[in-house]
This record gives structure tokens, sequence and C-alpha cells, in this order.
């Protein structure tokens, strides 16, 4: 499966794009309501996007929603719902991205790795995220 969804009861939480993920067109992953929009393009040589500005619209952004590139490495990904419960892990490697939607997250590198990070701004330091305990190491279940 090269495009996952983590989700709780009807929440998504995360959706991982696979490196090996292909497709023709544009595809998005997202819906319309979120803050971070994910998409995936595969566009033919001499395909023209019109250049263009985007319009200034006033948008409430309550929940932060980060979006990771991995660039090297391996990374276990743990998920949360937004009361601090744990639900499950995945790993993320190299090539792939991984849109964080909602509920908590925590990682792990199981190698060396490198990962950049897109989410709104501006950054409100402290009250911007609140850390918590990672699960117990017998409790983590990986899926695949």
């Amino acid at each position: 499966m090269t495009v996952e969804y983590v989700r709780n009861l009807d929440q998504t939480i995360a959706v991982i794009l696979r490196a090996d993920h292909r497709g023709e067109g544009i595809e998005f992953f997202t819906p319309d309501v979120f803050s971070q929009q994910l998409a995936y393009m595969n566009r033919p040589k001499g395909y023209v996007i019109p250049p263009h500005v985007h319009n200034p619209v006033q948008r409430d952004v309550l929940w932060t929603q980060e979006v990771l590139f991995i660039r090297s490495g391996r990374v276990r990904v743990d998920f949360f719902t937004d009361g601090r419960h744990y639900i499950e892990s995945r790993i993320v490697a190299a090539g792939d991205v991984i849109l964080l939607a909602a509920g908590g997250h925590g990682f792990e590198m199981l190698e060396p790795s490198e990962m950049i990070e897109v989410k709104q701004g501006p950054y409100c330091g402290d009250q911007d995220k609140t850390r918590f305990d990672p699960p117990d190491p017998d409790e983590i279940r990986i899926v695949q």
C-alpha cells in the first residue's frame, strides 16, 4: 500500500505517502477542511502550470498540522489520541512523506535520520504543545 491512513474512530490521525507511490495527474489525500493539504503530482514534460499568486484569504487555524519529509534513515512514529492514549506505531523511511493531522505523536530514530518539517506558523513556544510520557516499550505495536 503506497498511501496509508492512520485512523482512530472517525478521526484521521495521519496520512503516510510512501516513497514508491506513483500515479498520473494530481491526487489529493486530504479533505478540503484540513489546514495542510497533501497531494501528489505527476506531470509530463512540457506540462504547464500557469503563473499565479495566492489571494489573501482569512483562515482560522486551531490545530497545528505537520508534514515531515523523510530524507534519510528510518523513524518509528508513535500515534496517540487527543487524550494522549497510545494507538499504534508505523515505520517511515527515506523518501516517505507523512502528514500529522490530529492527535499526538512521538518519534524514535531507528537509524541516523534527516527530516524536513513543514507546519503552520508562527510558532507559539510553550503554548504550542504539551509533552507527555511515551508508551511503555512493551506496548509498542508496529503496523505494517
